[in-house]
């Protein structure tokens, strides 16, 4: 966060006439850059493969948690219907009741398609309300919570989209503090694409490519109660790529890259707007000048910083539809084309698989310091028997700010059946 000191940026026009009104604009030290939005919950990775290797999934190969990132993959599975399970503590190190918690079904119903849905709870554990010392405490348990449901369809023998459609439930704002609290809710979308090529011989292996996109949450604002601001819903843009190296019928190499960003605009640089009448003329504050509200006048008032106050320095307004924000977010950073572009994550990730029963991950994952600064190697491993696989990873933290999955081992099944009833390979 850029904190400003008390310094006049800008104003409008010097004073031409005596005892003109002059506004000047100062930043709002509490203004930040990074880009918030309401119900976050949906971009953490619920399973462990995707996880370990760096939170991406739009272009790795299918799996029982394609839902997350990418569903128009479910195309391409081999298994007729798969579920999976998948449990992701949150905050380990000052609670152990947070949590993230996630089920998901497919069903390839032809050659052709897919249909699939899924259910994301996220808890913040059990909270005891109480008056005083003497009262007696009120459990509550405030969660969110989303349902989806998606169709994928094969446009060509290498490629398929899918459409999701999703609700989404947050109950954060408790009635036992508001009475007039009420749950916030809305309705979102998931536009995907998913390409895959065919195996192709090299001179040492034989290799085959993979390309994806989503666009995510794609919805109205929302608020959290009745009486509050209309916030974003994280409408997300990732796109993917990956290769994988097959060294013989026991053992592949897969390596996957992926970039993402927010489609909703980047806040601007607010400033406090202060009025003065200039009695000399001369477009600079001297005592002599009349009705100048100073910092600590503000302070004093209580109107420091008052939203009703602030001016757009630079940047633009953020009070757009959904649909004009998505646009918006190519070329709305304060900073310009340089700003727009630290507001990509990307993230590396590999797999190594074999005989398609033991799988050694690892990834990368990176944001820019003045967005997040979310930095993070994440390890894993997977094993299958028969139907079921498991999954396991870990998260290493390389960034000043703590990650709230640091040191988190994460846990995922997955049952697969009818396994081969489709050979897309």
């Amino acid at each position: 966060m850029k904190k400003y000191t008390i310094t006049l940026i800008a104003f409008a026009t010097i004073s031409l006439i005596f005892g003109q009104e002059v506004t000047l604009s100062v930043p709002n030290s509490s203004d930040s850059r990074v880009i918030t939005t309401g119900l976050p919950f949906m971009l953490i990775s619920p399973d462990a493969r995707s996880a370990s290797m760096g939170d991406m999934g739009v272009a790795t190969s299918v799996d029982g948690f394609s839902q997350q990132y990418n569903p128009a993959k479910y195309a391409f599975s081999e298994a007729k219907q798969g579920i999976g399970l998948s449990y992701t503590p949150y905050l380990t190190r000052l609670v152990n009741d947070i949590s993230l918690s996630y089920l998901t079904y497919f069903n390839r119903i032809n050659e052709y398609s897919a249909f699939s849905a899924s259910f994301k709870y996220f808890t913040l554990g059990e909270i005891v309300l109480t008056q005083d010392a003497t009262s007696p405490g009120v459990a509550v348990k405030p969660n969110e919570f989303a349902v989806d449901a998606a169709y994928a369809l094969k446009l060509s023998d290498q490629f398929s989209m899918a459409v999701a459609l999703r609700y989404m439930r947050s109950a954060l704002r408790l009635q036992e503090t508001d009475p007039n609290a009420n749950p916030g809710s809305t309705f979102g979308a998931d536009i995907t694409g998913y390409y895959q090529s065919e195996e192709e011989a090299y001179s040492d292996f034989n290799g085959r490519w993979r390309l994806g996109f989503a666009i995510q949450n794609l919805g109205p604002r929302f608020k959290y109660d009745d009486g509050g601001q209309e916030v974003f819903q994280p409408t997300n843009l990732r796109l993917g790529a990956g290769f994988d190296f097959i060294f013989d019928e026991y053992s592949k190499l897969a390596v996957s890259a992926e970039v993402s960003k927010y489609l909703v605009p980047t806040p601007p640089i607010l400033g406090d707007k202060l009025v003065f009448t200039d009695v000399d003329g001369n477009g600079e504050y001297n005592p002599e000048d009349e009705d100048f509200q100073t910092e600590e006048q503000l302070a004093a008032s209580g109107n420091q910083n008052d939203p009703s106050d602030d001016v757009i320095l630079e940047g633009k307004d953020t009070d757009v539809s959904f649909l004009s924000g998505v646009f918006q977010s190519f070329g709305d950073a304060p900073g310009g084309f340089s700003e727009e572009l630290r507001e990509f994550t990307w993230a590396l990730g590999a797999e190594y698989t074999y005989q398609d029963s033991f799988a050694f991950r690892a990834g990368y994952f990176n944001e820019s310091d003045d967005k997040g600064a979310r930095k993070f190697f994440a390890l894993g491993a997977g094993f299958k028997y028969t139907t079921i696989n498991v999954d396991l990873s870990y998260l290493f933290s390389a960034s000043k700010i703590q990650s709230p999955l640091e040191n988190t081992l994460r846990f995922s099944l997955t049952f697969n059946f009818g396994a081969g009833e489709y050979d897309e390979y």
